[in-house]
């Protein structure tokens, strides 16, 4: 499976992230009350297998790994901007409305990296849903196994001087991994999804074996690779509904060797309009 794969799991994604806030019981994982805009038409068909299969353990399974990860990600994005950092890069963004409601985008130039044509449908689709785009929101349109991140980036106005916070999440699994283009140079914080699937259900030693050397090899010191269950708080865990963690795969947070990390683990504090 190639890059182009990844494109068509964005609203599944999206759907995921919806489908939380409808079909899960308290407490809350993640929250973005805005997923569901994007998916368009298709937004009826893919909540609804979610309401009347909500429980289904594959289907379960695919939603807590979609939500958790957001959450662990964008928790550490959000406090490196508390420390400074006012660059943002989403690869492989799809239909992630991050920018759209972390309240950061005042203050924080995000980027946006993917393929034109799924850029096009996160453009269109939010526009008809009435969802202003916010000013400091960039679009790189880009192939990861064709062309090179920073070079795009550059040519949409990406300060490689400044430090960056980088999301990559659900997308290594469906590049060559060697023909993945590291992100920039700069980047403080990479947090990311690790592993494609085939080799992290052979279990969590395999999944680390393969993420670790893979982020040396670019560069990387990593800060903490973490399993499903090891990226929220325990008592996220305690659920009386169907959601429970899984190791198919890792998230790796890591950041540019020789670069400083001004931010620090722990749980992230609840945000307005973001997290419950």
């Amino acid at each position: 499976m190639n890059a182009k794969s990844s494109n068509g799991t964005a609203p599944m994604a999206a759907a995921a992230r919806a489908a939380h806030l409808v079909v899960d019981r308290p407490p809350l994982i993640f929250s973005d009350p805005l997923a569901k805009l994007p998916l368009g038409s298709e937004a009826g068909e893919l909540l609804g297998h979610h309401r009347l299969h909500g429980d289904q353990p594959v289907l379960a399974a695919a939603r807590a790994q979609t939500i958790s990860r957001s959450r662990y990600a964008e928790d550490r994005a959000l406090r490196a901007f508390d420390s400074g950092i006012r660059q943002c890069v989403v690869l492989g963004a799809g239909l992630d409305t991050f920018a759209h409601r972390s309240g950061s985008a005042e203050h924080v130039r995000f980027f946006e990296v993917d393929r034109p044509d799924a850029q096009r449908t996160k453009r269109e689709r939010p526009a008809a849903a009435g969802i202003p785009v916010p000013g400091r929101v960039t679009y790189v349109p880009l192939d990861f196994e064709r062309d090179a991140p920073a070079e795009g980036l550059h040519a949409h106005g990406f300060d490689d001087a400044e430090p960056s916070v980088v999301l990559w999440l659900g997308v290594s699994m469906y590049c060559s991994p060697r023909k993945c283009v590291t992100p920039p140079p700069s980047s403080t914080s990479t947090p990311s999804r690790s592993s494609p699937p085939s080799r992290a259900s052979r279990g969590g030693r395999s999944s680390r074996r393969a993420a670790l050397p893979l982020c040396s090899d670019c560069g990387f010191d990593v800060v903490e690779s973490v399993r499903q269950h090891e990226m929220l708080d325990a008592a996220l865990w305690d659920r009386q509904d169907a959601l429970a963690p899984i190791d198919l795969s890792r998230v790796v947070h890591a950041r540019v060797r020789g670069q400083r990390s001004e931010h620090h683990a722990g749980p992230c504090p609840a945000r307005k309009g973001w997290a419950p």
